[in-house]
């Protein structure tokens, strides 16, 4: 092995001095600093030091190699992560210093919220060396399992102002917890099938879609498509016969209730090991039939909320026909989420309007925004989210950390200490 292959991935130079057991590999293997702009180098010093395995993420911690290349000890200690470089061309020398990772709490830290970097991202001197550091952390941030809810969360992504992030944020959320071992299933009901696009799901208008389900009542396991690339991640997709959807719902019988009909008897057909955790309805801008079906059909509104102040406009009157529904169609509609996107934090405005927007509603908003980014708004155009298109970015890591605390709010309650005991 050698030390390319271990510090590959954080885009440091490839030396030609083999590494000592007590380094361990990245499995980035054969890449070099080159495209970086990196001087061709050969290592002078090579310290001994380990560097952390994906999979210890997010705390960075080892119990099997102490600093100095010893014999693992039986104490779990925070390993000494490091590996300094010198390169012997044009004088220039690279180094990461020994560090103790224990600074380090997860990815989100260090690149959200702008906790000064530590440990191995301390020195990385370039901004795609810390993106490259960044996406190692978070490849195995999300590997950590998220904790299931006791039964199906169905929640509606809803808002009727339109570009406030609905799609894209159901999508790169859905794909968050389906990397983290949810099963998640997304249902694209707006006629322009941007979801089905950023989920790679081919929409044109002679495949199976939403628009059979909700119109033809053809059953929804005739119309799920697995994502490729995302396991646990399953999608509806919406084709352009949905434009007439509205026209055609007029005249039926229960026309407000078909999504939910349809919706109910898939999940209760599914085996216990195939059910899915959350299930995110992707609305239309607009309070037309559609997005009156996916709130008669959900259980839960998940309101994302641009950071502007025709958001906040937006945002009462979503929230009177939200009380309509409940007073006339689905009694246990609630708000449960609402989460803050587009945020710029160089802008007053974006902090007056997320101040405003916390102080209203509390606990329903996430602590977690998400900020304004161009990986996020590229991603679709390569049919994937921004959780695979770059992971170490910073939608990305909002993304993944919005999931996560989503999946904690709702969690399963753990069970009280008498029945524990009862059952053993």
């Amino acid at each position: 092995m050698t030390v390319s292959t271990a510090a590959a991935g954080l885009g440091w130079p490839e030396p030609d001095r083999p590494v000592g057991a007590s380094e361990v590999d990245l499995g980035r293997g054969g890449a070099t600093g080159a495209h970086l702009g990196w001087p061709e180098a050969t290592a002078t010093e090579v310290t001994s030091s380990v560097v952390a395995e994906p999979s210890l993420a997010p705390g960075l911690r080892s119990d099997e190699t102490p600093a100095d290349g010893g014999p693992p000890s039986g104490d779990a200690k925070p390993a000494q992560v490091g590996v300094a470089l010198t390169a012997d061309k044009a004088g220039v020398t690279t180094a990461v210093r020994t560090a103790a990772p224990a600074q380090i709490h997860t990815a989100a830290d260090i690149v959200i919220d702008g906790t000064p970097m530590a440990g191995a991202l301390a020195d990385a001197d370039t901004p795609i060396a810390h993106q490259a550091a960044a996406a190692v952390f978070v490849t195995a941030r999300r590997r950590e399992p998220l904790p299931a809810p006791a039964a199906t969360r169905v929640m509606v992504v809803a808002n009727q102002k339109g570009g406030v992030g609905k799609t894209t944020t159901t999508v790169n959320v859905g794909a968050a917890m389906a990397f983290n071992g949810l099963r998640v299933l997304v249902i694209d009901l707006d006629p322009q099938g941007n979801a089905s696009t950023a989920l790679g799901i081919d929409h044109h208008a002679d495949i199976p879609s939403v628009y059979d389900v909700v119109v033809d009542e053809t059953p929804v396991a005739d119309v799920v498509v697995p994502v490729d690339g995302v396991d646990g991640l399953y999608c509806v997709p919406a084709t352009i016969d949905l434009a007439g959807a509205e026209i055609e719902l007029v005249s039926l019988v229960a026309r407000e209730s078909r999504l939910r009909k349809a919706l109910t008897a898939h999940l209760a057909a599914l085996p216990e090991d195939e059910a899915y955790d959350y299930v995110l309805i992707d609305c239309p801008p607009s309070l037309g039939l559609l997005t009156v079906n996916a709130l008669v059909g959900g259980d839960e509104v998940f309101i994302p909320i641009q950071c502007e102040y025709y958001a906040l406009e937006g945002l009462s009157q979503l929230l009177k026909n939200i009380d309509l529904v409940r007073a006339h169609l689905n009694p246990s509609l609630a708000v449960s989420t609402i989460l803050l996107t587009m945020y710029d934090g160089r802008t007053r405005l974006a902090a007056q309007v997320a101040d405003e927007v916390r102080s209203h509603f509390g606990d329903t908003v996430l602590r977690t925004t998400i900020p304004r980014s161009v990986r996020i708004s590229e991603a679709p155009s390569y049919g994937q989210t921004v959780m695979t298109y770059d992971p170490g970015s910073s939608g990305a890591l909002s993304y993944l950390e919005a999931a996560r605390e989503m999946a904690e709010r709702g969690a399963k309650p753990a069970e009280p200490l008498t029945e524990q005991i009862t059952k053993e």
